[in-house]
């Protein structure tokens, strides 16, 4: 397989730099109120599918609220209305979805739909992160029959329901890099029906606290003991929080906020950090040379409790490590022996001496591509873009601090020819990949 390697001259990159570093250091809002979701239009995609952008304005002072529909269980979901206003919360969202299970594949009994919330000013129209805020989910419940709402929400950091709460709580675990990683929470309804959308049912509403957070998923889902139904069902998320008569608090055991590997002669150099531990006990530092079959390499136990950010490293030595690659993840253990695992972070032991500032592999791809960058670009601030054979921009992601191997997933890449760029500061590289069936 031919690779194509090149630097891009700087002239040509600057403005793409501009908006690389304002990426890479997005403003803080501060709220002082809860955000308000009103008036919302499509702005891009068809309306009610997959893609469609909705632009809500001045959720907040300055800042402007999209709602993106990410995806959905089957063809048999169905966008009603993006936010309905004719009843609930006018200052919530509420999107209503239809479900048809003779539209779907199957006996279908689970479905659901996701939405992508992000935050962007209203002023340069760049994304913003806000410092803290509440998202509260409001009358999960269910027909009186045979249907049940269920809520999903990512990246939280904590949440809140009634000590006697009709909701089930259940952990969202996903299988990320071919590691079961704790992403979220699913918040599920009774089949008891319960009139209006009620702000003093608290027995069944959830509120989820998020932090430092431009973007999130949640996601509006039901269930049904019939094969053969037909519903539509109202959700209202209101980004707000409510006082609850015995509450009941629920956190992730630690929020990661980095995790980085970097290799240096014959060791590897992982760094990362925390922005809160609750009643947390230790890390494993697992490794492995086929990533499936991990043994531990090293324990390092926290002092306990945190709401500040925490620094952690740890050094491997790699001279009885075989050729090849090497994978790296977390065991994050609690106080009673639960844990979660990060996600995974790769070395490559053997470089490509041809490759100037990053090296791509498989090529061809069908899953997971790997980014290898050379060793004055690692954990340093990166911002990669994919971008199809036409040229136009199919995936961004930006990195505050670059591990030597980055994997992104082009699952939902169509097969074709792609470029992958790579910007580092004023320096950027680039390289062709084939996305294969």
């Amino acid at each position: 397989m031919v690779k194509f390697y090149f630097n891009l001259k700087k002239k040509a990159w600057r403005s793409a730099v501009i908006t690389v570093m304002v990426l890479l250091m997005l403003p803080v809002f501060t709220l002082a109120q809860g955000l308000e979701f009103k008036d919302g239009k499509k702005v891009s995609g068809r309306e009610g599918e997959d893609g469609a952008v909705y632009k809500f304005p001045n959720v907040t002072k300055d800042v402007d609220g999209y709602i993106r529909i990410n995806g959905r269980s089957s063809a048999g979901v169905k966008l009603t209305a993006i936010d309905l206003e004719s009843t609930g919360w006018d200052k919530a969202f509420q999107p209503q979805i239809e479900y048809k299970n003779k539209s779907a594949h199957g006996s279908e009994k689970d479905w659901w739909m996701e939405f992508e919330v992000s935050f962007v000013s209203s002023k340069d129209n760049t994304p913003v992160a806000i410092s803290s805020m509440d998202l509260t989910a409001i009358d999960i419940d269910g027909d009186g029959d045979n249907i049940y709402e269920w809520i999903s929400l990512y990246g939280l950091d904590s949440y809140t329901t009634e000590r006697r709460t009709s909701l089930q709580v259940l952990d969202i675990l996903e299988n990320i890099l071919s590691v079961l990683t704790l992403t979220g929470k699913k918040f599920s309804g009774p089949l008891t029906q319960y009139n209006n959308i009620d702000t003093t049912a608290t027995n069944v509403m959830a509120t989820a606290r998020f932090t430092n957070k431009s973007k999130f998923n949640i996601r509006a889902g039901g269930h049904s003991s019939d094969n053969d139904i037909s519903t539509e069902r109202m959700y209202a998320f209101w980004f707000k929080s409510f006082n609850y008569t015995a509450p009941v608090q629920g956190s992730l055991p630690v929020l990661l906020n980095s995790f980085t590997a970097k290799k240096t002669g014959n060791q590897v150099v992982l760094n990362w950090s925390t922005d809160m531990e609750r009643d947390f006990s230790h890390f494993i530092v697992e490794k492995s040379a086929n990533g499936k079959d991990y043994s531990d390499a090293g324990v390092l136990f926290t002092d306990g409790n945190s709401n500040s950010r925490r620094e952690y490293s740890f050094k491997d030595d790699l001279k009885n490590s075989p050729s090849g690659l090497v994978y790296y993840r977390l065991k994050m253990v609690d106080l009673d022996g639960h844990y979660q695992q990060s996600d995974v972070r790769i070395i490559r032991l053997t470089e490509d001496k041809t490759a100037q500032n990053i090296t791509v592999y498989p090529n061809p791809v069908v899953n997971d591509l790997r980014i290898t960058l050379a060793s004055g670009w690692q954990d340093k601030a990166v911002f990669i873009q994919v971008v199809n054979a036409n040229g136009q921009s199919v995936m961004q992601i930006s990195k505050s601090r670059a591990s030597q191997t980055e994997s992104i997933s082009v699952n939902d890449l169509k097969p074709g020819l792609y470029t992958v760029r790579v910007l580092n500061g004023l320096e950027s590289a680039q390289q062709r990949f084939i996305k294969a069936k």
